[in-house]
Order: C-alpha cells, then structure tokens, then sequence
C-alpha cells in the first residue's frame, strides 16, 4: 500500500565510502521531510555498509538493504522501488547531491500542475565537491521522440508520481537502464517528461565511473535504441546522431 505523500529516495550503492555520506546529508537537508531514502547495497567490498549503518541508526526514514550479489544499478534500483512505500519515487545515486529545497520545489510543482514525471536542471562537481562550471538547463517538457534525440533527463533529478504512471521497473542491463526507463515510461504512458530549470541538483563526475566513460556511453545509447527501444537500423542512426550533437552542446 502506497503512502499518499511519502517520497521513497532509491539509491544503488557500490563501494561509495567517499561520497555517501555527503548525499545522506544532502538527504537529511531536505526542507521537505516526509521521505525515506533506500539504500541498495550491491555487495560493497568498502567501508559503506558501516557508513550507513551509522545513520540508519539515528533516523527510521533511512533503510538499508543488501542484495545477495553483485548484480548492478538495474537490479539495486528495482530492489529498492519493490521495498518502497511511497507513491512518489525519485532516485539520487551514491556520489550525488540534492539542493535543500529538491523535493519540496518538486512536489509542489508535480501537486499544482498535475505532473506525473518531472526533472530539473543540475550542477556539475569533481570528485572533491567542487564546482565545475558546468551547468545543463532543461526544457520544460520533453516528449519521447525529443529524448530520444537529447538524453537530458538527469537520474538524481527525476521525481515519479506512482498513482499516474503505475508500478514500473527498470530493464534488466548493465549500463543506461534509467534513460531506457524514461523512454519506456513516455512511450507507454504517452505522456511528457515536465522539467523544472532550476538547478536543485549537483551531480559529481568520477574518473573511471560508468557515467565517465564516454565512449560506454555511446555504446549503451546505441544499445538503448537499437536493442531495446527497437527502432531498426535507420531510425536508431538518425536519433543517435541527434544524441551526440546535444550532448556535445550539453559539455561546451
């Protein structure tokens, strides 16, 4: 049974001991306090499973959880959202972090326009927090041939409203599983994406990171249009071709 105003918070955690006490915190800040946050051990070999544990010791809203293997975000995120109570789901990863007023500035704005799936604009950081320069603006909304075109929907920025959307899970691969999850979700649904474009985000660029990797990244887009979205050969080459134009506009 969804809880009608609880905000269940997934985070996929692997050996995240630098940083996961920074997004807890930035968690704990949030002027909106009726959340839980699930963290989702995918079998750290760090020291974050005490990390967390000391803070689920001082907070109920913090849980954790431990998977039996390693299995990877999709199934760490799946995880968490099967564990989640809340009708709205939103997702911060492991280095990530939340401006105080995140959720409250995204559920209001959700509550007033009606909006079952919203993002925001974020902030980039190296790996000592500090502040690259960088900032990626949203649009206002986005439908699901715009995204298929410019992948700008940030996973630490998304907010889903489970009474309007429904249950859903991420597919089952290894690297680009929340684009395709955004993908699915407007396709299905055949609704837009709403972005707020105020920077209540600030997402953390960690060398040799999954979402580092440039050249991954342009291996898991492809993937994600042709094997998974299915579009065929020539469609799959024009809005990959789209892709990487908006996300070398998105860098400079």
């Amino acid at each position: 049974m969804m809880i009608k105003d609880l905000v269940s918070i997934v985070t996929p955690v692997y050996n995240a001991e630098r940083f996961i006490a920074e997004t807890i915190e930035s968690v704990l800040a949030q002027t909106y306090g009726n959340w839980e946050l699930l963290l989702v051990d995918d079998c750290s070999t760090d020291g974050s499973r005490a990390i967390i544990e000391s803070y689920v010791e001082g907070d109920s809203r913090i849980k954790y959880i431990s998977l039996a293997g390693n299995s990877g975000a999709a199934v760490a995120r799946n995880t968490g959202i099967n564990a989640s109570s809340g009708r709205f789901i939103a997702f911060i990863d492991s280095d990530d972090q939340w401006n105080a007023q995140k959720l409250e500035t995204q559920l209001k704005f959700m509550n007033e326009k009606k909006a079952p799936f919203t993002f925001t604009a974020y902030e980039m950081l190296n790996e000592q927090g500090e502040l690259l320069g960088k900032i990626v603006n949203v649009p206002d909304s986005i439908n699901y041939n715009q995204l298929l075109k410019n992948t700008i929907i940030g996973c630490s920025t998304v907010m889903i409203d489970r009474n309007a959307i429904g249950d859903f899970q991420m597919p089952l691969v290894r690297k680009g599983q929340d684009t395709a999850t955004w993908l699915m979700i407007l396709r299905i649904n055949g609704i837009v994406a709403n972005g707020i474009n105020e920077i209540l985000t600030s997402y953390r660029i960690v060398e040799g990171s999954i979402s580092s990797n440039k050249v991954d990244a342009l291996k898991r887009t492809w993937n994600t249009y042709y094997n998974i979205e299915k579009l065929g050969l020539v469609k799959s080459s024009y809005v990959f071709v789209c892709y990487v134009f908006n996300a070398l506009k998105k860098r400079l």
